[in-house]
Order: C-alpha cells, then structure tokens, then sequence
C-alpha cells in the first residue's frame, strides 16, 4: 500500500481526537466555571533512510483557557463566585486536594459544604461542616458565619473559612474529573488573602459556542477530505497493480 494511506489514516485519527476536546468543551458550554481545553495540529516528520519528505500530523493537548468566563447574579446565600484568579480549594474523590473555580455550593445531608459536583470544599482545618443554621453568610474573603438554629441575627457564629489559593497557571493540569490538580514536585498553595469571592454570583463556562460549532464543522470536513484521500490512495495502488501485471 502506499504511503499516503498510512499519513492520511494518520491525520484522519488525530482530527477525531481534536473533535473529542471540541466536543467536551462543547458539551460543558452551561457548566459552571468550566475552564476550555485547547489543542493544536502539530506536524511530525517521518524521519529514516532518506529524505523526511513525509509528515504526519499529530492532535497536542497545549493546554486550559483560563480566562474568567461571565458573571451571573443569582441572589442565592451559598453561590459563589471567584473575583479574578485564585480557585477555590476542595477534596477530590481520591481523597487529594484540587482546585476549581465552581462556585454553586450546597450542603450534603450531614452538613457538609459541597460543590454542585459533591466535592467537600475545604477550610483550614480540612472539609467544612456547618451546623444547622437558619441563615448561612459567605464574606468575600471566604469567611463563612451562621445563625443558629434558634440563635439571634445579632449574634452570628464564624465556622470556618474556605480556603482560597492563586497558583501559577503554569502550575496547574486538568484533570480527568475536571478539576485541576498540581503537576510533579510542585508545593501546594498556601491560602491566598488577596484572592476574593462576590456572593450571590457564578461563574459560568468561558467556551465559546459560536467558535466550538465553527471548529466543529471545519473538523468534519477535514475528515471527509482524509477519508477521500484514503479511496484516493486505494485507487492508485490499484491502478499501478494493473499496469504491474501487464509488464
């Protein structure tokens, strides 16, 4: 077979694997604080004896958009939302901290404060529990007081304090459950008294729809082009077969 077939079979797998990241971001555009997975084509050449006159493409992960996606005021107590960089520390399931910029909070059934996807945020002891309370206050500076059950709205009782970081960007990775984690060997954050929370806000996803439907589309051509030029290439090995067989 020629090798065109191989370089177009190639760069056919790597334009669904770019369509794979369009597709997540795609997926996520109402997700609260979602963050974009960007990639690009990167041309491999094929090195050996000879020339390197072919060049397979290859689909690289370069990366997270991290800017800040549209504000939406919502009115609700546990809503938060992240004014500027930082990220809001929580436990991921396996037990490790990570990071998010998702700020629509609830409380599990034995008090614990979680996000919409039942992270345990975490305070400076560790996750946060908060007793029963008729009213739950989160300050900008991530402090979190309550009235008790029964309690007087002039006498509120500071629980505990969401613990805030700014990590460098360069820092950080997306992980497989969509919050980020920390790469090898970097420290973990300390908490970051500069970073601020607006209540009463979310954050919302910062892809753009009109450019991942655009993305869309051209990676589908750009498949039907590959796919014709695997027939194309087919075609020819069949053509030189004939005129091997009349030598």
């Amino acid at each position: 077979m020629d090798r065109l077939a191989y370089i177009v079979m190639s760069g056919a797998k790597q334009t669904l694997l770019a369509q794979a990241t369009n597709a997540n971001n795609l997926a996520n555009v109402s997700t609260q604080g979602f963050k974009a997975d960007l990639d690009a084509f990167q041309s491999m050449p094929v090195y050996g004896p000879g020339y390197a006159s072919r060049v397979y493409a290859q689909d690289v992960r370069t990366g997270t958009d991290f800017e800040q996606g549209p504000l939406m005021t919502t009115g609700r107590d546990l809503d938060v939302a992240l004014k500027g960089q930082g990220f809001i520390a929580v436990q991921a399931p396996d037990g490790t901290e990570a990071y998010t910029r998702r700020g629509d909070l609830h409380l599990s059934p034995n008090g614990q404060l979680q996000t919409a996807e039942g992270d345990s945020v975490m305070g400076n002891q560790g996750p946060i529990a908060i007793p029963p309370a008729s009213k739950i206050d989160i300050l900008a500076d991530g402090s979190i007081s309550i009235i008790p059950l029964g309690g007087t709205i002039n006498a509120p009782a500071l629980i505990d304090r969401i613990k805030l970081v700014n990590p460098p960007l360069a820092s950080l990775e997306k992980r497989s459950d969509g919050l980020f984690g920390l790469k090898p060997n970097t420290p973990p954050p300390q908490p970051d008294a500069t970073v601020q929370l607006a209540t009463g806000v979310l954050e919302g996803s910062n892809v753009n729809p009109v450019d991942s439907m655009v993305k869309m589309i051209e990676y589908g051509r750009l498949f039907e082009m590959q796919t014709k030029m695997i027939k194309t290439a087919d075609d020819n090995s069949a053509a030189a077969d004939k005129l091997l067989a009349f030598s």
